[in-house]
């Protein structure tokens, strides 16, 4: 008997896109699942096609509750899952066939904790197929160390993804904020000997006007919250080769929330200072670790002293490297 995978997928105000992802879970290639909808007191259809998928199956379970957000109903699936590995799938989001096989198969023949995959944005087309299909292997701090890199976003979410169940034995996700992967997967990946990574394309990620982390959203301050979280935690558990890379990473996403702000929420001059004030922090931790480049040094400074003239200095650079 394979391994059971538990599929958590919670589920809100999705009716349109639901029963697209979940017969992408069903027509999965390894069937030795149990899928768990966790209905997160949506108030559309989203209950009722629940309910009729899990007398269509017996492998679908349905838990509904009170509204909890994304975090709150990925934890109740987590609470009652029984595989052991756990998926994630957001609920407007689909599968290519195999993505169970290929990441279950990558842990097994590499004895790894868990695995991940590329992720491709789609629109409702088939996932486009892209990569070589190549495993690879990391350590735990090796797949930190991947959260910066160019295609550091395939190590970031929580849904790409296929983990032992034992990881989650003492983390959940943050309740009531957005960017909550952000605050999680790091945590995760200290405690992992060992993950693989297939370089293909197995999970589509629908792109929506509404998807609330895209366009400047005022939530986007819990980004900002889980940034800095991790810089402690980096630091204090001994990460101190990525200490300029984060402190990097971290001072350039948190200007851009400023921005945002700045732009949408004028009277939001004491987030924003919030912001400052840890940019501030940023150019003295880094000291004990290394430099940042010259010219971002200089660039962090010149905001901390007149964000509009470094606003209207990046935009001319950007202006400029758009032209080239």
């Amino acid at each position: 008997m394979k391994d059971l995978i538990s599929v958590i997928i919670p589920v809100f105000h999705v009716e349109a896109y639901l029963r697209r992802c979940l017969d992408s879970v069903l027509d999965q290639t390894y069937e030795n699942m149990e899928i768990i909808l966790v209905d997160d007191g949506s108030d559309d259809g989203c209950p009722a096609i629940c309910d009729e998928y899990a007398r269509m199956d017996s492998r679908v379970k349905v838990i509904h509750q009170k509204n909890a957000g994304l975090s709150g109903a990925r934890n109740t699936g987590i609470d009652q899952a029984e595989g052991r590995y756990l998926a994630f799938v957001d609920s407007d989001d689909y599968l290519v066939p195999e993505f169970l096989e290929r990441l279950h198969e990558a842990c097994a023949e590499t004895g790894s904790d868990m695995s991940v995959c590329r992720w491709e944005y789609v629109k409702g087309e088939p996932v486009p197929q892209r990569g070589t299909g190549e495993v690879k292997t990391f350590t735990g701090r090796q797949m930190l160390a991947n959260l910066y890199i160019s295609d550091g976003a395939y190590f970031v979410v929580a849904w790409n993804k296929l983990y032992k169940r034992e990881l989650f034995e003492k983390i959940r996700y943050p309740l009531g904020r957005i960017h909550e992967d952000e605050a999680t997967t790091y945590r995760i990946y200290h405690q992992v000997r060992q993950a693989a990574y297939v370089d293909a394309s197995l999970y589509g990620y629908f792109v929506t006007p509404s998807s609330i982390t895209r366009g400047f959203n005022p939530r986007r301050l819990d980004w900002v919250t889980a940034g800095a979280e991790r810089i402690d935690f980096l630091e204090q558990k001994g990460y101190t080769e990525l200490m300029v890379r984060a402190l990097q990473a971290f001072a350039d996403g948190s200007i851009d929330i400023y921005f945002g702000l700045r732009d949408e929420m004028p009277e939001s001059g004491k987030e924003q200072e919030w912001i400052r004030g840890l940019i501030r922090r940023g150019l003295k931790r880094v000291k004990p670790y290394g430099r940042f480049p010259l010219r971002t040094e200089i660039g962090y400074r010149l905001f901390l002293a007149c964000p509009g003239i470094y606003r209207r200095l990046l935009e001319r650079v950007k202006s400029e490297n758009g032209k080239q």
